[in-house]
C-alpha cells in the first residue's frame, strides 16, 4: 500500500502534531530526542509540540495481519482531526507500521503529515551512492503491508526482510521484550542482522520504533551502516519546524 506523500513545509510559529502512543516508549523517546538534538541555548529556542500520547489506539500488526478486527485507522484520524483542531503546523506518527494508515490520516486533515518511512528511505539513500539493497528489520505487519519494500523498490532499491524464523525472532523482540519493559537480547538481535548482511544489505534500516528505544540504549546510532528511522523523523521534525539540528 502506497501512502500519498505531502511536503510539510517549515513553521516556526505553530506547534508540532504528535499521534504518539504507538508506543508509549518510543513516543517518549521520539519527545527525549527532538529536545536533545535541537540546537537551543534557552527553554524558548525549542520546538513546541502537542502530543497525544494515546496508548489504548489498537494494535496496528494485529489487524493488518487479521487477528483483530479492531481498525487504529479511524482512531488515528480523530487524533489528527483533534491536534489539526488545537493548530498544529504538521503532523508525524512516531510509528512505522502506522504507516499503513497514512492514506486516512492524510484525508482526515488540512495539514501535511510527515512520512516516517519516505524521509527514512530519503536517508539510506543519501548515505551511500552505490547502494542497492537495503535490509528491513520491522514488525510482522509492516513487513507484510509491504511498508519499505514498496519505497524502497520505487527508488529503485531490493528490500531484504529477514525469513520466518528470523521475523519470529523480532517479534519477540518488539513485543516480549522492549513493549514489555525487559531486557533485550542483543546475541538475537545481532545474529537477525548478521543474516541480512550475509545476503547482501548494505545498510540495515530500524523500521520500528521499538528498536529504535534498542538504537538509542546500545549506540547503534554511531553506527552509519544501520538508519533508525526514529532518529531520522526526528531530525526531520525539528528542520521542519524551522529550528536547528545539532
Amino acid at each position: 500500500m502506497s501512502a500519498p506523500q505531502a511536503d510539510p513545509g517549515t513553521s516556526s510559529a505553530l506547534p508540532v502534531g504528535v499521534i504518539g502512543g504507538v508506543g508509549p516508549l518510543a513516543t517518549a523517546y521520539f519527545m527525549d530526542k527532538v529536545v536533545r538534538l535541537t540546537r537551543a541555548e534557552r527553554d524558548q529556542d525549542h520546538v513546541d509540540m502537542v502530543v497525544l500520547n494515546h496508548a489504548t489506539i489498537p494494535d496496528r500488526t494485529a489487524f493488518i495481519l487479521g487477528d483483530s478486527d479492531q481498525d487504529p485507522g479511524p482512531v488515528m484520524a480523530r487524533d489528527a482531526e483533534r491536534l489539526e483542531a488545537f493548530g498544529v503546523s504538521f503532523i508525524v506518527v512516531p510509528c512505522n507500521t502506522a504507516h499503513f494508515f497514512t492514506r486516512r490520516i492524510v484525508a482526515a486533515v488540512q495539514v501535511p503529515v510527515l512520512s516516517i518511512v519516505a524521509e527514512t528511505v530519503a536517508e539510506a539513500r543519501s548515505r551511500l551512492t552505490d547502494l542497492t539493497a537495503v535490509g528491513v528489520l520491522a514488525t510482522t505487519g509492516t513487513v507484510h503491508a509491504r511498508v519499505y519494500q514498496d519505497e524502497l523498490e520505487r527508488s529503485g532499491l531490493t528490500c531484504l526482510v529477514p525469513d520466518e524464523d528470523d521475523q519470529a525472532v523480532m517479534m519477540e523482540i518488539i513485543y516480549d521484550q522492549v513493549k514489555a519493559g525487559r531486557p533485550v537480547d542483543m546475541g538475537a538481535f545481532a545474529g537477525v542482522v548478521h543474516r541480512l548482511r550475509s545476503r547482501g544489505a548494505q545498510l540495515v534500516v530500524l523500521g520500528c520504533t521499538e528498536l529504535s528505544v534498542i538504537a538509542e540504549d546500545e549506540d547503534l546510532i554511531a553506527d552509519p551502516t544501520y538508519v533508525d528511522s526514529l532518529d531520522v523523523l526526528v531530525r526531520r521534525t525539528i528542520a521542519r519546524a524551522g529550528h536547528e539540528v545539532r
